[in-house]
């Protein structure tokens, strides 16, 4: 039996990167797959492909998490398409990176904005045919430096340890009705956005790890499957780490 077998998943921000891996890794699980996605048109069509040859349903959906009659409409129409809906992986995120003292007010909003109000949107959005279902799982993504914080990023810091304590507080609202929330916080990841720094940059960042090396999609996919099961039915409110000992 698969872990995630006939359950239906949003997950937002899946054609590259973290969600990707989430949204391939929920499938080889047996998830029936919607996805979101913001720019490119042909990614998603790859990834429902994809995704689809792995023997589940799945359509992505262009759609802007960040706001809030969008996210609304989204649940609506994968519900009318796939009939329920049980887990929710609020994956889209953006950073948009400076010093304080010069950062624009406009960098500010957008990063709170997509990061974290998206989470909001989406979480109320999908409360509804969960409390129906009498279940449901949330997996949001935070960071570590939702926890330490980091220069030059104040608001993803901001946004993220946002989302962590969002992600508490939904949990001691609908565990009640078997709603869990939990969060995971990515450490260094190799993906698409961190294959453009420097070699140098990467040293420095992996020279920082317990472990010595960066984390794959991979790695963080397969604690989403973990929180989004069954085998962390008794894991609620809590935000797992996926950072190779960067953050204890």
């Amino acid at each position: 039996m698969k872990l995630l077998q006939d359950k239906v998943a949003i997950i937002t921000g899946a054609t590259r990167g973290i969600g990707r891996g989430i949204a391939l890794k929920f499938a080889e699980q047996g998830a029936n797959v919607a996805f979101t996605y913001m720019s490119s048109a042909q990614k998603a069509l790859e990834l429902e492909e994809e995704l689809k040859a792995l023997g589940v349903k799945a359509k992505g959906y262009h759609s802007d998490a960040a706001e809030y009659a969008a996210a609304e409409a989204l649940v609506n129409d994968v519900v009318a398409e796939f009939g329920t809906l049980h887990i929710v992986v609020n994956n889209a995120g953006i950073t948009k990176d400076g010093l304080l003292m010069r950062m624009s007010e406009e960098q500010w909003d957008a990063v709170i904005h997509t990061n974290l109000k998206s989470v909001f949107n989406l979480t109320k959005a999908a409360i509804k045919p969960m409390l129906k279902n009498r279940y449901g799982a949330f997996v949001n993504m935070s960071s570590v430096v939702g926890g330490s914080g980091n220069a030059g990023q104040a608001n993803y810091a901001a946004s993220k340890a946002g989302i962590e304590g969002f992600t508490k507080s939904v949990a001691q609202e609908l565990g009640s009705r078997n709603i869990r929330s939990n969060a995971i916080a990515p450490g260094f990841i190799e993906t698409e956005m961190t294959a453009e720094l420097s070699d140098d940059v990467k040293g420095k960042w992996i020279e920082g790890i317990p472990m010595k090396r960066g984390g794959t999609p991979e790695d963080v996919a397969n604690a989403t499957v973990f929180l989004a099961s069954d085998m962390a039915a008794y894991v609620n409110g809590q935000v797992l780490n996926v950072c190779g000992g960067m953050r204890t």
